[in-house]
């Protein structure tokens, strides 16, 4: 694949890869987006748990396919989680893994208890 498209990639990746993050987190603020947050975060968990399953608990393709394209790049600063690796590189900050995990972990839970307590409440209200 020709360098400027795996850039991009690389670049598109870590856009995405975040928004992604951000709307697990904070999507069901928004009522209109309450049921995407909620499949998006199921999704979360399929790749994590399910695949993860196969190919190691966390697992997600989105940081799969971003890694490949990095190991294509030439980048070995790639680690065994992306959250890591996104706080490394926006802040310096080399923060330690099992605190980083642990946080993820608790946060994309309380996430998803959230977003399923305001799902739940809008279907029996209709």
């Amino acid at each position: 694949m020709q360098e400027s498209i795996l850039k991009f990639l690389d670049v598109f990746f870590f856009g995405f890869h975040t928004v992604i993050i951000l709307f697990n987190v904070f999507g069901w603020i928004i009522p209109k987006w309450r049921l995407l947050n909620l499949i998006v975060l199921s999704l979360t968990a399929f790749s994590w748990f399910i695949l993860g399953i196969w190919y190691g608990w966390g697992y997600c393709f989105c940081t799969d396919w971003h890694w490949q394209v990095r190991d294509a790049l030439g980048y070995n600063d790639m680690g065994s989680s992306y959250i890591h690796f996104l706080i490394l590189k926006l802040t310096n900050l080399d923060l330690p893994l099992e605190v980083v995990d642990t946080t993820t972990a608790v946060v994309f839970f309380l996430a998803l208890l959230v977003s399923l307590y305001f799902n739940v409440r809008s279907w029996k209200g209709k």
